[in-house]
């Protein structure tokens, strides 16, 4: 039932409990024109007449809807098809604009994530970069609005979250004895303990680790906890914000002794988000994410972590020159981002380098194995190294999406997946160009992907209000559709037959993933105890390790650090099933392919949609409807709309199937980490690698992956259900039928139905006279029709920039200490 509530949640034509409110309120012109001053000229235009052609389409909405409402609002009973329209004009009105294009930026502390970010929005130092601290250790969100100043807002942990921090901090230091010798000394030496000594400290003072969790509760903070939990930081200028900003998300070095309130209260912080007044570098609509490489020991950030990298269309992986070309923490990083395009909404996946400005010539010439040209400085080395860069890790990129990522997304026909920057060469060009720094290229690549989804929202937008307005209008025609029961009858039989294919192609769709999980599991079966003991063993011993193990346990399994790689021992043991699924898991849920593939699920919804919109036509065709294909429009519009909601339910439900696997298993082996975290004393790290062997050894043999594997099957299952019949509860007064709509099928048929008597314009559920609204249909016709002319503009434009660009002289490089 929460499922069916969630897709209804969805839902375009909203109830009419608020039938008479009142729509939201435009924007002011000048707000709006400030919103467009990160675009060159050309791309200006072009969105303000994207913006014009909203904003008339807004009002001409919000003009047909205060007439509808002035000539019903003293009637006692509404007819159906009058609320369901007034309903859907509504919710075209205050549908918001634009939904913000999150790009992630995932990387490892000090890869220089935030002065990337510092050089794409032109402010140098807004986010502090790396120094004698370590840097950004939450997530940091930077978008620019139509605020007059700089803004910031520090979001805390609640009291209960921050309950639940402490019980696992004081758990990681309580020893039941003490340790000796060689134990001792991994013990001073272990990450997870560091860290918990550390918060505590910092946030209760010295003598926090000795305390027990009752002692803590009871403990006075040494920093001031505001009541509300979000902390605002406004500024004038960037500096000032920076200043003020600072202390809450730099991490300060371990024995730091700094009596700072905000640092104080560091360990409560979750996210932070900075807004930028009028920026003219990064477009309002667009946010950049600071996104830490490893999580969180605290589970709510740690779910925060995961849910930020899925709402992500974008990720860059940022790695710094001399990490790129080896180490594990790149290759996590990756192996993550991936996984967000199977399971989140990422469509788009590249590679950034950083700090490429970075070269030791005389090495680089020893070992130069590429070109016969002789280098003659260290800027010609500086590109050489870039592009072979760029040629190397763009092949090995692409081979690994290939691998993990079905063959027709968009992603893998890209030229480009790899970028070469340098933030300290943008700001000083002493060596490089500011074109070759690649900062202006990730700018352009910003606003590309902004234009193209307001293009996109815009044709969609207006063209379904065009078909409202056509619908409005023809109440007042004194036309009728001729044999409307027959032909609804007609319809309901080629309707059932198509739901019929539509259930029996979903069958085949997810029958494809059945062999591959069971390759899979046999694969896991064969490895598991290798990919443990991976985990497990550390080249140094247990040196260093045994709390944070402990830590792992305590986390059932999963444990993030600032400064260690990402432990997770769930995943680990069931990657070999991933590895198995994720080319055919991807395929599934591909927006591309085509019915005739049998492995897609959305073709064959957009199949299904098509067949539905071409009886609609055919319908009217033979009925000869006036104004014909205006009304064939609405009709398809609306069949559209109401599949429209489903295909966002399969999309969210997405991620809870291919996480399945891995929730499965920790469920399972939640038992063997609850008694490893309560081993202490001697040889305590041994002990607790014994106990989670022996655990994961007892539920393999008691069927651990078959019943992973039966859990994402269940998943699919429930899906498939839903799909057909998830629906039932769609409100009885938006149909055209009495009686219980208990599935897919009999929304369908009942809202198709509601559809023929409104664009018949007669039925019980309209009225014989409503309010004149030929005005705004001559309106929204110009409107409709101005469409095409702004895409003309749009690419005649485009064409005239690049002419220009090619005649133009290229700009010269930098003078540089380096040239001879």
């Amino acid at each position: 039932m929460a499922e069916t509530e969630d897709f209804l949640g969805q839902e375009p034509h909203p109830v009419d409990d608020d039938l008479f409110k009142e729509p939201m309120k435009k924007r002011r012109r000048s707000d709006r024109d400030q919103r467009f001053r990160a675009f060159p000229s050309v791309e200006q235009s072009a969105l303000k007449e994207y913006e014009r052609l909203e904003s008339r389409t807004r009002r001409v909405l919000s003009n047909t809807y205060q007439k509808l409402i002035q000539s019903v609002f003293l009637d006692d009973s509404i007819p159906n098809g009058v609320k369901y329209l007034i309903n859907r004009l509504l919710a075209l009105i205050e549908k918001p604009s634009l939904d913000p294009i999150y790009i992630g930026l995932f990387g490892s502390t000090g890869a220089g994530k935030s002065s990337l970010i510092n050089a794409i929005i032109q402010q140098d130092m807004l986010l502090p970069v790396s120094g004698e601290s370590i840097c950004t250790s939450c997530i940091v969100q930077v978008s620019s609005g139509c605020c007059e100043q700089y803004e910031a807002k520090i979001h805390l942990l609640s009291d209960q979250e921050w309950k639940e921090e402490l019980k696992n901090l004081t758990r990681l230091l309580h020893r039941a004895e003490e340790p000796s010798g060689e134990e001792e000394d991994a013990w001073g030496r272990d990450d997870a303990v560091e860290e918990a000594v550390w918060k505590l400290q910092l946030f209760y003072g010295n003598g926090a680790e000795g305390k027990n969790y009752e002692e803590l509760l009871r403990a006075k903070p040494k920093g001031k906890i505001p009541t509300s939990r979000v902390i605002t930081l406004k500024a004038e200028e960037a500096g000032e914000l920076s200043v003020k900003l600072d202390p809450y998300i730099r991490t300060q070095r371990r024995g730091w002794d700094g009596e700072s309130a905000e640092t104080h209260i560091w360990p409560l912080i979750k996210l932070v988000e900075v807004t930028l007044p009028k920026s003219e570098l990064i477009p309002e609509g667009v946010v950049l994410v600071d996104i830490p490489g490893t999580g969180d020991f605290n589970s709510k950030r740690d779910e925060m972590w995961k849910k930020t990298i899925d709402k992500c269309s974008v990720i860059w992986v940022i790695s710094d020159i001399e990490r790129v070309s080896g180490g594990r923490a790149h290759e996590d990083l990756l192996n993550e981002s991936i996984k967000a395009c199977q399971r989140g909404f990422c469509r788009d996946v590249a590679l950034v380098v950083t700090k490429t400005d970075k070269l030791h010539l005389p090495e680089y010439l020893r070992e130069r194995k590429v070109g016969n040209q002789a280098i003659q400085s260290q800027r010609e080395a500086v590109l050489e190294r870039n592009t072979v860069i760029k040629l190397q890790r763009n092949k090995m990129l692409k081979e690994k999406l290939k691998s993990k990522l079905p063959a027709d997304l968009k992603i893998l026909e890209a030229s480009e997946l790899v970028y070469t920057v340098s933030a300290q060469e943008y700001w000083q060009q002493g060596l490089l160009a500011e074109e070759e720094t690649e900062i202006p290229k990730l700018r352009e690549y910003i606003r590309r992907r902004l234009l193209d989804k307001k293009r996109r929202m815009v044709t969609t937008y207006v063209t379904e209000a065009f078909g409202l307005l056509l619908l409005t209008d023809s109440f007042n025609c004194a036309e009728n559709l001729q044999n409307e029961y027959s032909h609804v009858s007609v319809l309901r039989r080629f309707v059932e037959e198509k739901i019929q294919l539509l259930e029996r192609s979903i069958d085949q769709c997810f029958a494809h993933i059945e062999r591959p999980l069971q390759e899979g599991v046999r694969d896991a079966r064969t490895a598991y105890r290798r990919l443990l003991g991976a985990c497990l063993v550390r080249s140094k011993g247990n040196q260093g390790f045994h709390q944070t193990l402990k830590a792992v346990c305590l986390k059932n399994g999963i444990y993030a650090s600032r400064t260690l790689a990402r432990i997770d021992l769930n995943e680990a043991i069931t990657q070999p099933i991933y590895d198995r699924i994720d080319p055919v898991f991807g395929g599934i849920f591909s927006r591309s392919g085509k019915p005739t593939d049998g492995l897609a699920l959305m073709p064959h919804i957009d199949a299904f949609k098509h067949s539905l919109q071409e009886k609609m036509t055919e319908i009217g065709i033979r009925n000869g409807w006036k104004y014909d294909s205006y009304k064939r429009s609405f009709l398809i519009q609306e069949i559209s709309a109401i599949l429209g909601g489903l295909e966002g339910h399969i999309l969210r439900k997405r991620r809870r199937i291919y996480e399945s696997l891995t929730t499965s298993v920790q469920s399972d082996l939640k038992p063997c980490y609850e008694e490893a975290a309560q081993i202490t004393g001697k040889k305590a790290c041994e002990r607790m690698k014994d106990v989670i062997r022996r655990g994961v050894d007892r539920q393999v043999a008691e069927g651990m992956f078959e019943r992973a594997q039966q859990r994402m099957q269940h998943q699919f299952q429930q899906l498939k259900v839903f799909c057909r019949q998830g629906l039932h509860s769609i409100p009885k007064r938006l149909l055209g039928e009495h009686g219980e709509q208990n599935g897919i099928t009999e929304k369908v048929k009942g809202s198709i139905a509601t559809m023929l008597t409104l664009a018949s314009s007669q039925g019980d559920g309209l009225y014989k006279e409503l309010a004149d609204v030929k005005s705004e249909y001559k309106e929204m016709e110009k409107l409709h029709r101005s469409l095409r002319e702004v895409a003309e503009n749009a690419v005649l434009r485009r064409g005239m920039q690049d002419f220009l660009l090619r005649m133009s002289p290229s700009k010269a490089p930098p003078p540089s200490r380096f040239n001879s």
